[in-house]
């Protein structure tokens, strides 16, 4: 927080004004959006059930181990969420799902945030041929549906944890691509850009150092409603078997197992499916909020 010192001759005083940081400023207008607020609590009990995942419920003889003497129980104060068809507590499969879900959720926009981000910094940045070339690229993964184009990298790759981090990875960089070269152009232009190229600042200089951070705002709102994007493709990876694979929990693998009982036993898919619902309910609201609380018009 820096201060603005001005002095009154006529009166004699010094008057001292706080000037706000864009971080300040920012999580005070975002207090101000209840829904954002709500979005925000439930993402930071996601992210705290996800960490403590095993001191809740253990892994090896409580998630994966099967008891079929159990199995198909309705929810009881012992299964809060009932069991599934090899006896496991469904409550524990959805605790431990959530840091799968979240984990791989976040390493996938984190790596393409980075990968497109670099590619579309020095895009924007340049312009012309390179600009042309990076963005007709861009333009080739973007004709193929995001989810089509992991499905064909996971078919290729074959399934595991790391290669579906890559499948997603691959499938939003054009995304985060697009968005910081829009970005760039608006500001690479701007007279501190100017002065810096003035003193003879190096171009990776200027990128990293004046550029890219003050073009984050409309990358950060993205970042957030694309982790919502790719946890719900996940899911439906997971459903088709193409994504987290048996015995390891994961919501979308759970509903898949539990659609051959849903008639009799709904509650093996509804309580994942809820889970799914309000985790993707939450970033949304998260992302509205900071779009809001980030937008200079709004100040």
């Amino acid at each position: 927080m820096s201060k603005i010192i001005t002095e009154d001759h006529q009166e004699g005083e010094v008057q001292v004004f706080k000037k706000q940081s864009l971080l300040a400023e920012t999580w005070r207008r975002l207090k101000k959006n209840w829904s954002a607020m709500v979005g925000l609590a439930i993402v930071v009990l996601l992210i705290l059930m996800a960490v403590f995942a095993d001191v809740l419920y253990d892994y090896d003889n409580v998630v994966i181990k099967q008891d079929i003497a159990n199995r198909l129980q309705a929810p009881t104060s012992a299964h809060p969420f009932g069991t599934d068809e090899v006896g496991r507590d469904i409550l524990a499969r959805i605790v431990h799902g959530s840091r799968v879900s979240l984990e791989i959720g976040f390493l996938a926009v984190i790596f393409s945030l980075f990968i497109g981000g670099f590619l579309g910094a020095i895009s924007g940045f340049f312009g012309g041929k390179i600009d042309n070339v990076i963005m007709r690229i861009m333009d080739v993964f973007l004709a193929i549906p995001g989810t089509l184009l992991a499905i064909c990298i996971m078919a290729a790759l074959g399934s595991s944890i790391f290669k579906l981090i890559i499948a997603l990875s691959v499938s939003n960089v054009p995304v985060f691509a697009r968005i910081v070269r829009g970005s760039v152009l608006t500001v690479r232009d701007v007279e501190y850009v100017e002065a810096a190229r003035a003193i003879g600042c190096k171009n990776g200089t200027i990128i990293f150092g004046h550029v890219l951070p003050n073009s984050l705002a409309p990358v950060i709102v993205q970042t957030t409603l694309n982790i919502a994007g790719v946890i719900l493709t996940i899911a439906g990876l997971s459903f088709l078997g193409l994504g987290v694979s048996e015995p390891r929990p994961e919501w979308g693998g759970m509903l898949s197992s539990g659609r051959a009982y849903i008639r009799d036993y709904s509650y093996m898919t509804m309580f994942p499916g809820l889970m799914i619902m309000i985790t993707i309910l939450a970033l949304n609201l998260l992302g509205d909020g900071l779009r809001d609380a980030l937008d200079p018009r709004l100040r």
